[in-house]
């Protein structure tokens, strides 16, 4: 899985050992603009795959949407959580998905949206501020989707608006 192993490795090659300074992935806005370009590349990709079926079991999908006050008044390590919160639900979706579209096409980019999505989430615990393990136990806000295009889009949003903040304002505590 390229584009996912990718991911991880650039993040991993770059961390130092004593604390997670993940400083390249942090510190070279072009990287995060690379993952929004590939983001928008699967959601167009998708959107061209011939009469993608409807989801018998719909997608439980993050509410990714924020308001920028709101999200600066949060510390780093709150909207750490968040953001692992809605990848984890995005994984989970896709996964979901993955199993219900026999498509070719669909089920390719299901494959790379879910290498993607989940390279971030293994990419976010790494970050850690705060004492204890990140646990799978947030419940964000939520809605069910069953149109398989609503996966990518929620998934673009993320890395467009969350991710790209949270990038942002990591980058003024570790790009010195």
């Amino acid at each position: 899985s390229p584009p996912g192993l990718l991911l991880l490795t650039s993040f991993l090659l770059h961390v130092k050992e004593d604390h997670a300074s993940p400083t390249r992935l942090v510190c070279d806005n072009r990287l995060i603009q690379k993952y929004i370009m590939e983001a928008k590349d699967m959601e167009k990709r998708v959107g061209q795959c011939q009469a993608l079926p409807a989801l018998s079991c719909p997608a439980v999908l993050p509410l990714v949407d924020f308001t920028l006050q709101q999200w600066k008044s949060k510390s780093n390590e709150t909207k750490r959580r968040e953001i692992l919160c809605d990848l984890a639900l995005l994984v989970g979706a896709t996964t979901g998905a993955q199993g219900q579209v026999s498509d070719e096409c669909g089920a390719r980019q299901l494959s790379q949206l879910y290498r993607h999505t989940n390279s971030f989430l293994l990419l976010l615990q790494t970050f850690s501020w705060e004492a204890g393990h990140w646990e799978l136990s947030c419940s964000p806000n939520s809605t069910e989707q069953t149109h398989i295009t609503s996966i990518f889009l929620t998934y673009r949003q993320l890395v467009q608006g969350k991710l790209r903040f949270f990038f942002h304002d990591m980058a003024k505590v570790l790009c010195k």
